[in-house]
């Protein structure tokens, strides 16, 4: 056999593996990067540049991208259009923004429905460039926070529904109705201890969850 050709096969052979070996420390060098950098967003304190409408926490945009700016300069963002050209999407009824930031060559999408001023989603109708531009700025935010600034603001936002979405108006009112009856004449102070449990200033502020473990607590009087 032709010693050229073994030698080319061998050499072939140790390209590949070396070619092999450069692709994995570069895939190690680029995961021990983006780890820094998560690392290094999410231990920045950014207390003093929250936000506070509704009783929602918000981080400002041009805090979150200029901090993120100066540690790491090569940064970047796109607004997805859709296939109008429009930046946000529809389903007919109501509209969403779709954004994302890369940092390292690692892009973190986020979704962000257009909404009011009361956080609830606007009608497709209803739109307008401003609330479209809002929503882009509160979805840039969110994707930075996925990168690790200010992520643990929104701890929380992904718990189950029913801890955190509030009773009825006529869930309050059973709720009094039960305490008028069964438990103030036992307890006279039966509802500042049900507020400060709770730390609520109403009966409406109560969560669904809460809502069920007073019930039980009540029976008991367990204050």
């Amino acid at each position: 056999m032709d010693k050229s050709l073994n030698q080319s096969s061998v050499d072939q052979k140790e390209n590949s593996e070396s070619d092999q070996l450069l692709n994995e420390l570069n895939s190690n060098q680029i995961f021990d990067k983006q780890k820094s950098i998560f690392e290094t967003l999410f231990k920045i304190n950014v207390n003093e540049h929250i936000r506070q409408k509704n009783g929602l926490s918000y981080l400002s945009w041009t805090y979150a991208w200029a901090e993120v700016k100066k540690k790491f300069p090569d940064t970047n963002y796109k607004i997805y259009e859709n296939h109008d050209g429009l930046f946000y999407h529809t389903d007919g009824k109501t509209c969403w923004v779709k954004t994302g930031v890369t940092i390292n060559q690692l892009e973190h999408i986020e979704y962000l429905p257009v909404m009011d001023s009361k956080n609830c989603s606007i009608k497709l109708e209803n739109i307008t460039s401003f609330d479209a531009n809002r929503a882009i700025q509160r979805s840039l935010t969110k994707a930075l926070a996925r990168h690790g600034l200010g992520l643990y603001i929104y701890a929380g936002e992904d718990l189950p529904e029913n801890e955190t979405e509030k009773i009825s108006d006529f869930e309050v009112a059973n709720l009094e109705k039960i305490i008028n009856t069964n438990c103030a004449n036992k307890d006279p102070e039966i509802y500042q201890k049900i507020r400060k449990k709770y730390k609520i200033n109403n009966f409406k502020e109560l969560t669904i969850e809460q809502y069920s473990k007073l019930f039980n607590e009540l029976e008991e009087l367990n204050f």
